[in-house]
């Protein structure tokens, strides 16, 4: 099958518009006898007549109307794959669609969006937060280019990049028994008190794993949905926690009437990683969006001593 050309569609686009040879020749660089030799082809390959032509003026014909706007059509779509293409060879840039866990997001991005995108102006981020397995499902799926998990956690054969390392701290109220002190041993924890996030959230078996802790898990009797639940219900004398170290900072003690001690158990107890699928086209912009993150987070932790 014998289909008109792009530059045939431009011709035709430009001449309906203009109904003028003369005017739509100049705008397309080209000479008249060029551009109406153009829309004679086009009009015998389609068997069908595009334009009325006077010696004064050029009408388009109704069906030639038609085609001259499903012809603009395909011409933004052609220039838009263009483009597409063009954002695809410049590192990081065009659009990402990032997930992100819930135990890292709220403490990770606020240190490194900033950053990201001072560094990488065309980069368009969509962001998703989801519980870990939900995010690797739908990074299978396609629905994600990449996503920020915590390990260690079943990957299922997706590559990964890891980017920092954490260890964690357990958080008391401010007038617990235990509250104050140096580093300390899981097994001095008082198990009857450890809240814990609720099934689903990787840090809660990171914890529990790092510590060997698996029986308080069952003797929990409150699980929450979130970092700043249980941080609520500690500041409420209500139990203790497990807290990842970036979550931990001034600010955040300051507005939180708890205390802080690190555990004796050797770090790392926690590694953030990016993950992506292997297959995926643009790896070497997600190792540098890793790498980049890496950066900006030992630069936020030197500017601030930690």
């Amino acid at each position: 099958m014998n289909l008109p050309t792009l530059r045939q569609l431009h011709y035709l686009v430009t001449v309906v518009e203009l109904c003028h040879f003369g005017q739509a020749a100049e705008r397309c660089f080209v000479t008249q006898s060029t551009l109406s030799t153009a829309i004679q082809e086009l009009e015998a390959l389609l068997g069908v007549q595009l334009l009325e032509r006077t010696k004064r003026k050029v009408l388009p014909t109704p069906l030639g109307v038609e085609l001259a706007n499903k012809a603009r059509e395909i011409l933004s779509m052609t220039e838009s794959l263009v483009q597409d293409a063009q954002v695809d060879r410049q590192p990081l840039s065009g659009e990402l669609r990032l997930g992100v866990i819930p135990t890292v997001s709220p403490f990770l991005l606020p240190k490194v969006l900033t950053g990201v995108r001072s560094q990488f102006a065309q980069l368009e981020l969509f962001l998703l937060e989801d519980q870990s397995q939900h995010l690797l499902d739908r990074l299978a799926a396609g629905e994600l280019d990449c996503a920020i998990l915590a390990l260690p956690f079943d990957l299922g054969g997706l590559e990964h990049q890891v980017f920092w390392q954490e260890k964690f701290l357990v958080a008391f109220p401010a007038d617990h028994p235990m509250s104050q002190g140096g580093p300390i041993a899981s097994k001095k924890l008082p198990g009857n008190e450890l809240l814990l996030l609720e099934q689903g959230h990787c840090l809660r078996d990171h914890a529990l794993g790092v510590c060997h802790m698996k029986a308080m898990a069952r003797r929990s009797s409150f699980q929450g949905t979130s970092l700043y639940t249980l941080v609520q219900m500690v500041a409420g004398g209500q139990g203790i926690t497990f807290l990842p170290e970036m979550a931990v900072d001034e600010d955040f003690l300051a507005q939180n009437p708890i205390a802080v001690r690190p555990l004796v158990e050797k770090g790392p107890h926690r590694e953030i990683c990016l993950v992506w699928r292997a297959a995926y086209h643009r790896k070497a912009d997600l190792a540098l969006l890793a790498d980049c993150m890496h950066d900006l987070l030992k630069a936020h932790y030197q500017a601030t001593g930690k």
